[in-house]
C-alpha cells in the first residue's frame, strides 16, 4: 500500500466509450497533478460495450502523449484502487448539477469510508451535454456514420463502436 499524494489523482468512470468530454478533462487534470490515473472501474451492475480491455486500449492511445497520465483497470471499491495507487485525490468531470448532485453524494461516501477528498473539474461547454450513454443509444437506433459520431468520440472509438453495435444487432 502506499502513501497517499495529493500531487497523484485518480480519475474513475467506466469509459464505455471514452468520449472528447473525457478526453478534455484528461488533458487539463494532467496539467494539475504531478501523476493521473485514469480508472476504468469494473462494474458488474453495468451492462458494457467493451471490454475493460478494450477501453483501456483506447483511452491509452489517446492519452500516450501525456508523460504523466496512466491508465489501469480495477475491480475493487474507487477508494481501496485510489490507495492502492496512492492518490490523494479522486477528480470527477461534472457537466451539470444533475452530475453534481450524484456526485456529492460519492464523494462525501467516499471522504467518510476512505478519507479521500474528491476534486470536480467542470467540464469544457463544448462537452457538456456528451455522455457515453447518449451516444451509445444514438448508434443502437441507427446512427451509423462513424464521422457524425466523431463529433462526440475520437474517429477510431465511433468506427468501433459503430462495428461492435452493428454486430450485436445482426446477432439478434
Amino acid at each position: 500500500m502506499t502513501e497517499k499524494d495529493s500531487r497523484i489523482a485518480l480519475f474513475p468512470g467506466a469509459f464505455d466509450p471514452v468520449t472528447h468530454g473525457h478526453l478534455d478533462i484528461i488533458e487539463r487534470a494532467a496539467k494539475l497533478y504531478d501523476r493521473l490515473v485514469v480508472a476504468i472501474g469494473i462494474n458488474p451492475l453495468k451492462q458494457t460495450i467493451f471490454t475493460p480491455e478494450e477501453r483501456a486500449e483506447m483511452l491509452s492511445a489517446h492519452t500516450s502523449p501525456l508523460n504523466n497520465v496512466k491508465v489501469r483497470t480495477y475491480e475493487d471499491l474507487t477508494v481501496e484502487f485510489a490507495k492502492q495507487v496512492g492518490a490523494g485525490v479522486i477528480l470527477r468531470g461534472i457537466r451539470d448539477t444533475v452530475d453534481l448532485h450524484n456526485e456529492l453524494q460519492i464523494a462525501n461516501t467516499n471522504l467518510i469510508i476512505g478519507g479521500i477528498e474528491t476534486m470536480f473539474l467542470m467540464t469544457s461547454h463544448e462537452h457538456v451535454l456528451t455522455s457515453s450513454s447518449l451516444i451509445k443509444q444514438i448508434v443502437e437506433i441507427g446512427g451509423y456514420d462513424s464521422n457524425r459520431i466523431a463529433k462526440l468520440v475520437p474517429l477510431d472509438v465511433a468506427t468501433k463502436l459503430e462495428k461492435r453495435l452493428r454486430a450485436a444487432k445482426s446477432n439478434d
